[in-house]
């Protein structure tokens, strides 16, 4: 199991939360600001730079305005699609 922020699908999850922050009209500042926390906090989120564990991501989903189990199934399934086409396995060297 990898556990890089940059795996394929970890890329997947942040392109869907930061797709989910636009689609919510919201800037990072303003997402920070519901979060209670810095903007760099969800800059760092969406480059990639620190994890996400599963409470924040609870969190980001509701201050997004989002149904945390419907998001999270959503997501599954771009993970499922993302494996089935070949681009969720990170490249053996």
């Amino acid at each position: 199991m990898e556990k890089s922020t940059f795996s394929p699908l970890y890329e997947v999850l942040r392109a869907r939360l930061v797709a989910l922050r636009e689609k919510a009209d919201m800037t990072q500042r303003d997402l920070a600001q519901r979060l209670g926390r810095e903007r760099s906090f969800v800059s760092r989120l969406e480059q990639g730079e620190r994890r996400l564990d599963v409470l924040e991501f609870y969190w980001v989903l509701k201050a997004l305005g989002q149904d945390a189990a419907k998001a999270a199934a959503e997501i599954m399934r771009a993970f499922s699609e993302a494996e089935a086409s070949g681009t969720g396995r990170r490249r053996r060297r």
